[in-house]
């Protein structure tokens, strides 16, 4: 183990002179006056890093626009979470009028709101089952290829649920489309992260939550035109039109080159980052993918670490604290309450507004729209966030969003208890902006900025699943809550994120500008203090 985590120092500079994408680099870059000459590839900067050096290179056009092919599947996630969100009172309480058939069709299909949060709660619980197999999936076929046959589950879950005739059927609709996300999940931000170098993996480690909050967006605006019945089951039917749009797009873009490096494909690996690094020398990086193979052909018959021996700190270098910091992250996240303004913040502001049945039929009503509003804010917050990722840390990001969101949640709390609306929607709005710039997108971050290769799939894996099995657990009880505590249903999420500001504070490990072994040997060891005055540091013989 010790080899490949000390693999990253740097290179010897003779491997820039058997690279034919360096020789090709150095013999064709323009000097000022026009003229073509070599190029000393072997000049740093006062860091010591090569300004043609591609691990460093910055964010390109190619490269965004295959990040968004991919990221196509996390918009189809956003648009299956965020579309039930404006119609559920027209399908579960028959808002729009009393059922009637047409065609074979029911305009709702009644249920109590126990029953409602099942079948919202059943997609993260799809999601969770997803994330099992997508990890295997995505090693076997590619990760290309896993996103074009994901593209069935979304697919098949649009028609099911589209066509539904029972609580039954829409639940069913609702899982196998679940299944699409947690698939999406997973693929999506591995493929963002393997494409990605180290100038631009903050924004592009960012891009899974943009596009789910872009997908959900969306829905939510052709929710207003598409929410009477039995026009709901278009809404839920474009998601199968996503799917089958990304399924021709996904053919003219590349695989990720670390996958191909360890399918052993290299010249296949070498001419796509030629591709993605358009004018840098990919030498360095090149190296990396082979070292990482090299690797892997030596422990071909060495037995992994298991998950338990990595959660116990039994492996070679105790990663304890930093598997922690994984799995809090994507625990806290969705405890904080953001999906469930995600999906019943309808309902929350149609009850803060009081709003009657014939209001309620006369769409888009004000909760409707203020929903949108909700959505959009999220969107820009998300940029935002991404933005300034890289320019002030991640630790001090999630810092301001999580006490942000702890503060903004106590006065939902405060305009539910004095029954004002406009209170309530306007804490709303500050909620998403604060949870969504930080928050809600770092802890998918988390675990392939933290940990080393070896640990990655296990632990990633796990805490996948946590977040989407946490997910489904706050989906199905959040409208529990709601007839239960009303005004103090978000008292939980206060103290979650006050927690989790408290993390950040003294517990986040920070990889801003850092590699993974820089990471792995700063934050190494027993969970612990890292931060602030408590601060410890680790021995390895402690």
């Amino acid at each position: 183990m010790s080899k490949f985590i000390e693999h990253d120092v740097q290179r010897p500079l003779s491997l820039y002179r058997t690279s034919s994408a360096a020789a090709s680099f150095a013999s064709t870059s323009p000097t000022s006056n026009g003229k073509k000459k070599g190029v000393d590839i072997y000049e740093a900067d006062e860091q010591g890093v090569s300004p043609t050096d591609s691990r460093y290179s910055r964010l390109n056009c190619p490269l965004l626009l295959f990040a968004i092919t991919a990221a196509i599947s996390s918009i189809n996630y956003g648009w299956v979470i965020g579309s039930i969100n404006i119609p559920a009172l027209v399908i579960e309480e028959c808002a729009d009028g009393p059922v009637a058939w047409t065609n074979g069709f029911p305009s709702c299909i009644p249920m109590s709101s126990t029953l409602w949060g099942l079948v919202v709660g059943l997609t993260p619980l799809g999601a969770w089952a997803g994330s099992m197999f997508s990890g295997i999936a995505a090693d076997k076929f590619g990760r290309k290829h896993m996103l074009m046959y994901n593209n069935a589950f979304f697919v098949s879950g649009a028609i099911i649920a589209s066509t539904s005739t029972s609580v039954a059927q829409l639940s069913v609709g609702r899982f196998v489309s679940g299944i699409g996300c947690g698939v999406a999940a997973n693929v999506v931000s591995t493929y963002c992260s393997e494409v990605s170098t180290i100038r631009s993996r903050g924004f592009l480690g960012g891009f899974q939550q943009l596009m789910i909050l872009v997908g959900v967006f969306l829905s939510q605006v052709v929710s207003i035109g598409l929410s009477k019945a039995p026009l709901w089951r278009v809404l839920f039917s474009i998601s199968a039109a996503i799917a089958i749009v990304q399924t021709l797009l996904l053919f003219f873009i590349p695989e990720s080159p670390k996958y191909l490096a360890s399918t052993k494909q290299i010249d296949k690996a070498e001419a796509v980052l030629v591709r993605l690094r358009k004018d840098m020398d990919i030498a360095f990086e090149l190296d990396d993918l082979l070292t990482v193979l090299e690797y892997s052909r030596q422990t071909d018959y060495v037995p992994q670490p298991t998950m338990w021996q990595v959660l116990a700190g039994k492996t070679e270098i105790d990663l304890r604290h930093l598997v922690f910091s994984v799995l809090f992250l994507m625990l806290s996240q969705q405890w904080a309450g953001g999906k469930g303004v995600m999906f019943y913040s309808t309902e929350i502001l149609s009850d803060s507004f009081h709003l009657s049945d014939e209001e309620i039929k006369h769409i888009p009503t004000i909760a409707q729209l203020l929903t949108l509003g909700i959505g959009a804010v999220g969107l820009f917050s998300v940029i935002l966030g991404m933005c300034i990722l890289d320019k002030v840390g991640r630790r001090t990001v999630l810092m301001v969003s999580s006490l942000a969101t702890a503060i903004s949640s106590a006065l939902i709390v405060i305009g539910s208890k004095v029954d004002i609306g406009p209170v309530v929607a306007a804490a709303m709005y500050l909620f998403n902006l604060s949870f969504q710039s930080g928050a809600g997108f770092i802890p998918y971050l988390c675990a392939s900025e933290l940990l080393p290769y070896y640990a990655l799939g296990s632990i990633s894996g796990l805490a996948t699943s946590i977040n989407c099995l946490t997910l489904f657990i706050v989906s199905f009880i959040f409208p529990i809550l709601d007839k239960a505590i009303g005004p103090y249903l978000f008292v939980p999420f206060i103290v979650t994120s006050f927690v989790t500001f408290l993390f950040a504070v003294f517990m986040m490990p920070e990889a801003r500008g850092k590699s993974i072994v820089k990471v792995v040997d700063q934050y190494k060891g027993p969970i612990r203090c890292v931060a602030g005055p408590f601060a410890k540091k680790y021995s390895s013989s402690n």
